[in-house]
């Protein structure tokens, strides 16, 4: 997950020195996540950190888990190409919130990742959405949902509709989305602590993955591809004695 750089910070990444440069993260070559922890000391715990994300998940532990309260009534207003991803943002609001423990987290942004980030049993899906959500508090939580290779997806089909080309292209979303059609009815999920999966891979954020994917059709999945010219996942992480819950 990578945050949001304004127009400002683009230009002073711009004309930084070439040596500065050399922090700048990839998936690939010498920018690639095994290379992450040492390209910049902000992004140590990419290496360092004990509780990373992405995982497999495979075994779990039943416990009585809250059923997950969804509330997305707006739709995202924006869709920026950062390089990485497709970012979706959404206007400065409250409307679109996750209650998490009683807690109300407030969607940020959302973004996709082929193949999926997460496992489950060892499998990859063809790509992973991640809802990002912060709390009052600054706490994160991402809303992880699955696409399989399938019948194509009609609301995905909206984003695409202005998918943009270019890295650092920023593009406004005219037609109305509706954000629940992005989720699968079924609301059951995975629980685990991580972090982000991206530099500088913070720890303390709750993931929900929900079990249930959604398809998108293989036209879909080639037009995101095509457009950030390389996977853009991370390898999933060791548990180091964390336990998911369900």
């Amino acid at each position: 997950m990578k945050p949001f750089l304004s127009k400002a910070a683009l230009l002073a990444l711009s004309i930084m020195p070439f040596t500065a440069m050399a922090s700048h993260w990839s998936y690939e070559g010498e920018g690639s996540p095994e290379h992450w922890g040492s390209l910049n000391e902000e992004y140590k715990t990419c290496q360092a950190g004990m509780n990373q994300s992405p995982i497999n998940i495979d075994t779990t532990l039943k416990a009585h888990i809250s059923p997950l309260s969804i509330h997305y009534s707006d739709g995202p207003i924006t869709l920026l190409n950062n390089g990485h991803t497709i970012q979706a943002g959404l206007k400065n609001t409250t409307a679109d919130t996750v209650s998490i423990d009683g807690v109300p987290f407030t969607l940020q942004q959302f973004h996709f990742h082929s193949p999926s980030e997460n496992t489950i049993h060892g499998k990859h899906y063809a790509m992973e959405m991640h809802l990002v959500h912060k709390d009052a508090k600054g706490a994160v939580a991402v809303v992880a949902v699955m696409f399989d290779k399938g019948a194509a997806n009609s609301e995905l089909e909206k984003l695409w509709a202005t998918m943009p080309e270019k890295a650092e292209q920023d593009v406004k979303i005219t037609v109305q989305m509706d954000l629940n059609a992005l989720l699968p009815k079924s609301k059951t999920y995975w629980r685990f602590s991580g972090s982000l999966t991206t530099p500088p891979c913070s720890e303390g954020v709750t993931w929900i993955v929900l079990k249930h994917p959604l398809t998108l059709s293989t036209a879909q999945l080639e037009k995101f591809t095509h457009t950030m010219h390389h996977d853009n996942s991370r390898p999933t992480q060791p548990l180091n004695g964390r336990v998911v819950v369900e």
